[in-house]
C-alpha cells in the first residue's frame, strides 16, 4: 500500500500493491475541512501508532509487581486495554493466597488491617499495591471481620440461652402468689372438676385435650383459648396434667379463674397411680440423660469456647441443655395411654400453642388405623421452617441410624397432635422410644442431641397420619419473618423456638396473638407486674 500526496495538497491517492494502480480519490472541500487539518491529522495517528507500540514493550517489560503505564495499570484492574485481559498467571496468585489459612493468633493485636470496606479501598488506591498484596489485605479483612462475626453470633445464642433457660421474675411471683393463695384461701382449693363432672373425665363422647406444663401462664393461655374458639365450649374436657411443685399454683389459679362450661381437670403426676407403681421408664432415662449430658457436654461455658464448630452447631448443643428439652414434662407424652386408660382418642397440647379455631373437627379425622395424626414439616412456602426430614434431626453418619432410616423421609412435629389411644395400645410405640433413649445414651448422645423428638420420630415411624397444616403453624418463637396475616388465618399456632411468649426475648410483633387471651386487669396478674407489653 502506497501514500501519495499531490503539491497541491488537494488530493490523497492510495495505491494498492501489486502493480494494480487503483485511486482513492478524496476530493477535500475548502470550506468544510482544511486540508491543513487533514495532514495534522495523519501525522497525529501516525505518531499514535508509534506511541502504542512503545507502550506494549515497556508493559511487557514491567512484570507483575510494579505499574508505571497505563497498560499495566488496566491489566490490573481487569479491563481490557487494547484488546488485552488479566493474565491467569495473576489469579492464580490471588487465589493461592486466599486459600491459605490465617491463625487466630496473626490477627490479633493487629492495628494495620482495615476495619471496613471503605478503609480497604483507600488504601489500596492510595497504595497503588500489585495483585499479591491486595489478595492478602483482603485476606486479612475478611478472616477478622469473620472471626468477630463468629464471636457476636455465639455471644448472640448464649444469651438467648440463658434468657430462655431462666424463670421471668414475673412469673416467679405469680407461682409464689398462688401458692400463698392455696394455703390461705379456701375458694383456692377446690376440686377440679367438681363431683358431679368427674365421671365427663372418661366419657369417651366428649373432646378430651391433654396439656403437659409447669408454666401456669402458658397453660391458663392454652385453656382459655381452646375454651373461647370452641363451638361447643360444654363438651371440652381438659386435662391439665403438671408436676409436684407446680400442682398447688395450677389448682389455685383454675380454681379462681373457671372456665365454665368446659371441664378442666388438674393433676400432678404423682397422683396417677400407674406413675408410682414400681419404675417409670421415661424418669429413668431422664436421669440416665441428665448424667451423661452433664459429663459430655461439660455446660455451656465448653461448648461456647469450642473454637472448631460453626455456631449453629454450637447453638444446637446449647438448646440441647435447656431444661425444657429434659423437662419430665416433654417425655410423658409417650405414656398417655397408661395415664388414661378409659380414653380412646385425645389431642395433646404443648403449653407453647394458642388455639385460634374450634378443634373439635380433629374427632372426624379418619386416621386410617394411624396412632399419631401430625402436621408433616418437609413442605410449605416458608422453607426456614418447613423443610425438616429425618436427616435434620437425626444422625445418619452412624450406622445405628444410616441403616434403619431413610434421611429424605419427612419429618412431623410435636404441639398438637391427635392421639388414637386405641390403636397405640395395640402396638409396641413406648417400648421403642425407651430402647432408643437408651441406645443414644449408650453412644454418647451421637444418634441425636436434641428434645424428645427425634425418639418420637422413631419411635412413631410408620404410624403417622399426616393432617392438614392449618391445624399446626410452626416457627412462631424463631422465625422473625413470620408473616402476621398468615398467622392469624392458622386454626393453631406455635411459638416452638427460644423466643417464647412469656419472656422477655419474644418477638413482638407476634406476642400479641397470645397475650390477646390474658386479663391485664386481674389482681394477681397486676400484682406481679405482667404485662402486655415486656
Amino acid at each position: 500500500m502506497q501514500l501519495h500526496i499531490s503539491p497541491s495538497l488537494r488530493h490523497v491517492t492510495l495505491l494498492p500493491g501489486k502493480g494494480l494502480r487503483e485511486f482513492i480519490k478524496v476530493k477535500v472541500v475548502s470550506r468544510k475541512l482544511s486540508y491543513r487539518m487533514l495532514f495534522y491529522a495523519l501525522l497525529f495517528f501516525t505518531f499514535l501508532l508509534r506511541f502504542v507500540f512503545v507502550l506494549t514493550a515497556v508493559d511487557s517489560i514491567d512484570g507483575e509487581n510494579k505499574c508505571s503505564t497505563i497498560g499495566c495499570l488496566g491489566k490490573k484492574l481487569r479491563p481490557k486495554i487494547l484488546g488485552r485481559g488479566l493474565e491467569s498467571s495473576v489469579l492464580e496468585v490471588m487465589y493461592g493466597i486466599l486459600d491459605q489459612p490465617l491463625g487466630k493468633d496473626e490477627l490479633e493485636r493487629r492495628s494495620d488491617i482495615p476495619q471496613t470496606l471503605k478503609e480497604f479501598m483507600t488504601e489500596m488506591k492510595e497504595g497503588g499495591y500489585d495483585a499479591k498484596t491486595f489478595a492478602i489485605k483482603l485476606r486479612e479483612m475478611v478472616s477478622l471481620m469473620e472471626q468477630r462475626t463468629r464471636i457476636a453470633k455465639i455471644q448472640e445464642y448464649l444469651y438467648r440461652h440463658i434468657a430462655s433457660s431462666s424463670i421471668p421474675k414475673e412469673l416467679h411471683c405469680l407461682h409464689l402468689r398462688l401458692a400463698n393463695e392455696h394455703t390461705s384461701n379456701a375458694a383456692a382449693r377446690l376440686q377440679l372438676p367438681p363431683a358431679e363432672l368427674v365421671p365427663t373425665l372418661v366419657d369417651n363422647s366428649y373432646f378430651h385435650f391433654v396439656l403437659a406444663s409447669d408454666n401456669v401462664l402458658a397453660a391458663y393461655v392454652v385453656a382459655t383459648s381452646l375454651v373461647r374458639n370452641s363451638l361447643r365450649p360444654q363438651k371440652v374436657v381438659l386435662h391439665i396434667v403438671t408436676d409436684k411443685k407446680t400442682y398447688y399454683p395450677m389448682q389455685a389459679w383454675f380454681s379462681l379463674h373457671p372456665l365454665s362450661p368446659a371441664v378442666i381437670e388438674v393433676k400432678a403426676l404423682h397422683h396417677f397411680d400407674w406413675f408410682t407403681k414400681g419404675k417409670v421408664p421415661v424418669l429413668e432415662a431422664m436421669e440416665k440423660d441428665q448424667q451423661v449430658r452433664s459429663q459430655f457436654r461439660g455446660g455451656s461455658s465448653s461448648i461456647v469456647a469450642n473454637t472448631s464448630e460453626k455456631p449453629n452447631v454450637i447453638a444446637a448443643k446449647l438448646q440441647a441443655l435447656s431444661p425444657t428439652y429434659n423437662s419430665v414434662m416433654n417425655h410423658i407424652r409417650i405414656h398417655l395411654p397408661e395415664l388414661f386408660p378409659g380414653l380412646d382418642k385425645i389431642v395433646f397440647l404443648d403449653d407453647d400453642i394458642v388455639v385460634q379455631t374450634d378443634l373439635s373437627p380433629l374427632w372426624d379425622i379418619d386416621m386410617d388405623g394411624k396412632v399419631n395424626g401430625a402436621v408433616e414439616t418437609c413442605t410449605g412456602e416458608d422453607k426456614f421452617v418447613m423443610s425438616k426430614r429425618l436427616k435434620s434431626y437425626l444422625n445418619f453418619s452412624h450406622p445405628l441410624i444410616s441403616k434403619n432410616f431413610d434421611p429424605n423421609e419427612c419429618a412431623w412435629a410435636y404441639g398438637m397432635n391427635i392421639f388414637d389411644l386405641e390403636a397405640w395400645r395395640n402396638t409396641n410405640i413406648s417400648l421403642i422410644y425407651h430402647n432408643w433413649v437408651e441406645q443414644n445414651i449408650k453412644s454418647d448422645l451421637s444418634l441425636w442431641q436434641l428434645g424428645t423428638l427425634p425418639p418420637g420420630l422413631i419411635a412413631f415411624h410408620g404410624h403417622v397420619h399426616n393432617i392438614d397444616p392449618f391445624w399446626h403453624m410452626l416457627g412462631l418463637g424463631y422465625q422473625e419473618n413470620t408473616s402476621l396475616t398468615e398467622a392469624k388465618s392458622a386454626g393453631v399456632i406455635h411459638f416452638n423456638g427460644r423466643a417464647k411468649p412469656w419472656l422477655h426475648i419474644a418477638l413482638p410483633q407476634l406476642r400479641s396473638l397470645w397475650t390477646k387471651y390474658i386479663d391485664f386487669s386481674d389482681n394477681i396478674i397486676r400484682s406481679c407486674h405482667i404485662r402486655e407489653s415486656s
